[in-house]
């Protein structure tokens, strides 16, 4: 089969499919009925304690932003069984956008991933209006929201229902991150993380899609891949597409890389190279790159990147140039960059370097 792939010159409009990646919901009157420090009881109204369930299968995540007395509302989130639901929860007097946002940056998503329920008019147009890329749902109208496409994902993955806990094992490596006394390195190596490259098969190109959509900072062009043009470049011969992941001491991060590499006979030909921001902190985002560059060395031939300057992927440019990548051409926003092999850097020694066959 001969696949060709286009240059990245024009980026495609994000799909509104699947957009939502967490819902923020309040409590009173919300997710029970009554008013926690009025009632002293109120009781959860399990129509939306099933669809927060469903959605966590899908891989939708879950916080809060409640005006609440703190201790009072996680002790009955404990109670119900519901606490662990929720990422990051956001009970207090601030206002919804001001928790809302804190939410967004500590899952390190855009506000246009984030869904708002409140059953208060007043709420929902107080972040409308300081936060105007959340969708905001009256809780009455929750089941007809649910029907739209940005409350469903296109596919719903091995690691979907998996997302909140690896999550819950970074909030883990960043509290004990916060303790540790000593250099980085030294924490990293703590770690015992392992860094695992493999030829992409076919149970791995939802995920693949996936990552196309949802990475913006550590896409190298932008540009986004369906699960059918990705089954057909892994079947070319004319192509190399890897998935990389990675595993520590807290569970797994998932599949947090990938690589798309057109083989011509002198020059290989990165069309795409991506990373999940996540991992970056634990100082692995060259592996993969170097892994396509050792490859290249091997089979004496050089190699040139695809890169499309988006605004938002200014750390993938940094990481192609501390790799040794120099650009070589321009068309306006899209850059071609060429390797200097003889500078291929090892993997750093906290990491163990795991290639699949």
């Amino acid at each position: 089969m001969t696949v060709t792939t286009e240059r990245p010159d024009a980026l495609p409009a994000k799909p509104a499919r699947g957009r939502i990646k967490c819902i923020v919901w309040d409590l009173d009157n919300t997710l029970w009925n009554g008013v926690l420090l009025e009632d002293g009881e109120v009781s959860v109204r399990p129509d939306v304690v099933e669809r927060i369930h469903e959605l966590d299968r899908k891989g939708v995540l879950h916080s809060i932003a409640s005006k609440n007395d703190r201790d009072a509302a996680m002790e009955k989130l404990r109670e119900l069984g519901l606490e662990e639901m929720f990422l990051h929860p956001q009970i207090n007097w601030n206002a919804k956008s001001d928790s809302i946002r804190t939410i967004a940056k500590a899952l390190n998503l855009g506000l246009d991933a984030l869904a708002f329920v409140d059953d208060q008019e007043f709420e929902r147009a107080e972040v409308a209006h300081q936060a105007p890329e959340v969708t905001c749902v009256d809780i009455l109208e929750l089941e007809e929201a649910l029907t739209r496409p940005e409350f469903r994902p296109r596919f719903v993955t091995d690691e979907s229902a998996q997302r909140r806990a690896m999550y819950r094992g970074q909030i883990a490596r960043e509290e004990l991150e916060q303790e540790f006394v000593g250099t980085n390195e030294e924490f990293l190596a703590g770690l015992g993380m392992t860094f695992t490259i493999a030829p992409a098969r076919r149970e791995d190109l939802q995920r693949a899609e996936e990552l196309t959509v949802r990475t913006n900072q550590l896409n190298s062009t932008g540009r986004t891949y369906s699960y059918d043009e990705l089954d057909a470049l892994r079947e070319s011969p004319d192509h190399l597409l890897l998935v990389a992941s990675l595993t520590d001491m807290f569970g797994s991060y998932g599949k947090i890389g990938l690589a798309l590499v057109e083989k011509g006979e002198d020059a290989w030909r990165l069309c795409m190279m991506l990373m999940s921001c996540r991992v970056m902190s634990r100082g692995v985002g060259m592996v993969l790159l170097n892994h396509i560059m050792r490859l290249a060395a091997e089979a004496g031939v050089a190699v040139r990147a695809d890169f499309v300057e988006t605004g938002r992927n200014r750390m993938m440019q940094i990481t192609y140039a501390f790799a040794g990548f120099r650009e070589v051409s321009r068309d306006g926003a899209h850059v071609v960059l060429e390797a200097d092999l003889s500078a291929v850097q090892p993997p750093p020694s906290y990491v163990k370097l795991d290639i699949a066959e």
